[in-house]
Order: C-alpha cells, then sequence, then structure tokens
C-alpha cells in the first residue's frame, strides 16, 4: 500500500501524505515561506522521508537537490539553499556554518540524546527559521497522522 501512495504523490493525485513530509509542509505554509523558484536541499533519501518531501516541495514548485551522508562537498550545496530539509539520521551532520544566511532549516532527524541532524545552536544564528529537536518536526508528524486517520474515517463512513 505505501507504494501506491508514494507513487501517487509523485505523480500529484488526490490522497495523503507521508506523515512527516506532510507535517513539513503544513509548517512551511503556517509561517508563509516562499517555496516557488527557491532552492531546497533535502538530506536524506528515505521512501518515507527524504524522497516525498522532495517530491512535495517540488510539487510547489521549489528546485529541489537530494542528497545523502555520502554527498561530496555537502556543505557547499547546503549553503545554497534557501529550504533546508535534514532526515538523514546522524547526529548533527549539517554544520551551524554551512546554513545560508535566512535560510529555513527543518530538521526531521532525531538520535539518541535528543539530538537532530542539524548542529541547532549554531545553524540558528545563521537561519530564519529553524525547527527544534525535540519539539519541532516530530509533533507536527503525530499531527498529520491523526488529521488523516480522522479524514479516512470520515471518508469510510461519514458522520451523521
Amino acid at each position: 500500500m505505501t507504494m501506491h501512495s508514494f507513487a501517487g504523490m509523485a505523480f500529484g493525485e488526490h490522497g495523503f501524505h507521508a506523515c512527516t513530509p506532510g507535517g513539513i509542509l503544513r509548517l512551511l505554509d503556517f509561517y508563509d515561506v516562499p517555496l516557488a523558484g527557491r532552492r531546497a536541499v533535502v538530506i536524506g533519501r528515505s521512501p518515507i522521508l527524504g524522497k516525498p518531501v522532495g517530491m512535495l516541495l517540488l510539487a510547489r514548485d521549489a528546485t529541489v537537490t537530494y542528497c545523502h551522508s555520502r554527498t561530496t562537498d555537502l556543505g557547499d550545496i547546503v549553503g545554497e539553499a534557501d529550504v533546508v530539509v535534514a532526515a538523514v539520521g546522524r547526529p548533527e551532520l549539517v554544520r551551524g556554518e554551512w546554513i545560508k544566511p535566512g535560510a529555513v532549516v527543518l530538521d526531521a532527524g532525531y538520535n539518541p540524546g535528543n539530538v537532530g541532524d542539524v548542529e541547532y545552536d549554531a545553524a540558528r544564528e545563521r537561519a530564519s527559521l529553524i525547527t527544534p529537536v525535540p519539539g519541532g518536526v516530530g509533533p507536527m508528524t503525530i499531527a498529520v497522522l491523526l488529521a488523516q486517520t480522522i479524514q479516512a474515517a470520515e471518508a469510510r463512513q461519514p458522520i451523521r
């Protein structure tokens, strides 16, 4: 079933988003972060987070670059991004000094010791918006899961 949802999302069909990517989009919408024409870097390539969030950003007319833990010159690529989504599962892989001043940083990583994929303190000095770990993207994942559960239940059996 996951494969069908992923394909539907890739083709822009109506349906449910993967919860964490959907939560990331809701955060971007809430804070009125413009995406059209902006450079977005997604660090991570998982089929439930990295790949779907990149597709959703692309559907919003962002120019998306996918990277991962083995990307050569990762710091240079991140340094050109207006939006950075870190979802690689490596504690503080993304250095604060890599962040372009004014960039929006969404840290979807969670590692032992409540540490994200972004070097938070240093990155927050440069970013215009940044999500903390814990307390940023994680609660949005749960919110989207609950909202989509309700939507699915209502679609199956309308509330009278």
